[in-house]
């Protein structure tokens, strides 16, 4: 729902105990983070710049990985001391790939940092795959929330994109994947064989055509 701003979904949340939850600074609000805290679940998310705390411990890190420290800190700000009342690890990691800094916080203190720093580096590949999906499988929205309905979806678009794939080798034609998608959209009710529909000029035309208008549409929206 985009009409949900990020940090409520948490409010929907069933916490399963023992899970790890990787969150950008869109989801920093210390209160439902504890209530994760309170559930056994564990979270690695990005903090703020403004993020007031004090450190009490500091823990020897390795350099050389792009670990720039690991520390026990108790938060400090007028609101945020009462919303999370206990302590919380703050990992500082620089990335070379990105030349960027981060700072993380964690209630997992049993992990080492590098591992911490993994984890919210996996929330990268994640994302990557998801815009691997909105530009190769064309999905805008998802029919349902639920986690089996989400995988269905998922499940079933990248099957027709292999499908296609397949298609397209053993046929050998020279048409890109997501032009015979749109030709297939386009006669999926027609009784000619494939690889006719395939090299038909016409059919081409149409989704090039089609292609451009969904193109200036997504232009125009922003998605």
């Amino acid at each position: 729902d985009g009409k949900l701003h990020d940090v409520n979904v948490l409010d929907i949340l069933l916490p399963e105990p023992g899970a790890f939850y990787i969150m950008d600074r869109g989801y920093l609000d210390f209160k439902r983070l504890f209530t994760l805290t309170q559930s056994g679940a564990f979270f690695v998310i990005r903090a703020k710049r403004n993020t007031r705390h004090q450190r009490r411990y500091s823990h020897a890190v390795d350099p050389s990985h792009g670990l720039r420290c690991d520390q026990t800190i108790m938060l400090t700000g007028a609101t945020t001391q009462d919303a999370y009342p206990q302590p919380l690890r703050r990992v500082k990691y620089y990335d070379r790939t990105t030349d960027k800094t981060f700072n993380f916080l964690t209630n997992n203190f049993a992990i080492p940092a590098q591992t911490v720093a993994d984890l919210y580096r996996s929330r990268w590949q994640v994302e990557l795959f998801f815009k691997w999906i909105k530009q190769h499988l064309r999905i805008k929205s998802f029919f349902g929330t639920a986690e089996n309905a989400v995988k269905s979806q998922i499940w079933i678009a990248i099957s027709v994109y292999v499908l296609v794939a397949i298609i397209k080798k053993r046929l050998n034609v020279k048409t890109d994947l997501y032009t015979i998608l749109q030709i297939l959209s386009l006669t999926l009710f027609e009784k000619m064989p494939l690889n006719q529909i395939l090299t038909d000029r016409s059919y081409n035309d149409k989704a090039c055509a089609m292609r451009n208008q969904l193109n200036l549409f997504d232009n125009l929206t922003g998605q």
